[in-house]
């Protein structure tokens, strides 16, 4: 194994514990005295910090995890001397976006990861990324629905990724594995779309109003 391996493998042990980091129960907990993982969804993430917690916490629960998957990226593109989305920088991004999914601190019960892998794609390739956000946004416009915006949004950044980048590659393969864990983790929300149960947005104020006791979280 030589230098830049050993480095790399580093460098993606790092990305994983900066993945990792729950700022949204952070946030919930210090900031608000709110424990995001008893109410609300349940989740850590910036959907449920905001209706639970706040927007201004959402947003910046948001930001905070963007940052959680793009600085691994950059920080082991500038390290190791290769473009954002070559093999080892593609690999960070995957495994920040682990680290937020299955964190080690919360016994691998973590978030579902879309805000991860949106700071990650937007390092590796960002106007990809740029376009799949429009797409979320014009989606979730006409739906009002995170989790449908989030599924639709992510199917068309791997699509894109597979034209943009080819089919074997890095950015591609990371993009197809991302899509697989945000289906996999958006499936109750999946369950409650086909039933016509799916809750939109806006919310009432913490998560008040008729049927918010438990509001899904894209």
């Amino acid at each position: 194994m030589t230098g830049q391996d050993r480095l790399g493998w580093l460098l993606l042990g790092a990305s994983y514990l900066a993945g990792s980091i729950p700022f949204g129960l952070l946030l919930g907990r210090f900031v608000a005295g709110v424990d995001v993982r008893e109410t609300g969804s349940g989740n850590i993430g910036a959907t449920n910090v905001a209706r639970t917690a706040g927007r201004r916490l959402g947003v910046l629960t948001l930001v905070l995890d963007a940052a959680k998957g793009a600085i691994p990226v950059g920080v082991t593109a500038w390290a190791l001397g290769e473009p954002a989305d070559a093999g080892w920088p593609a690999a960070a991004g995957l495994l920040a976006f682990l680290g937020h999914v299955f964190p080690v601190w919360l016994r691998f019960r973590g978030g579902k990861g879309v805000a991860t892998a949106l700071g990650a794609f937007l390092a590796l390739t960002p106007w990809l990324t740029l376009g799949a956000a429009l797409v979320f946004g014009i989606t979730f416009a006409a739906s009002k629905v995170v989790s449908v915006s989030s599924l639709v949004a992510t199917a068309v950044l791997a699509g894109g990724a597979a034209l943009l980048h080819g089919k074997d590659g890095p950015v591609t393969q990371v993009a197809l594995v991302v899509l697989l864990v945000i289906v996999v983790r958006h499936q109750s929300n999946i369950r409650r779309m086909l039933r016509g149960e799916e809750s939109r947005l806006p919310a009432g104020p913490r998560g008040s109003g008729p049927g918010s006791s438990r509001p899904p979280d894209g």
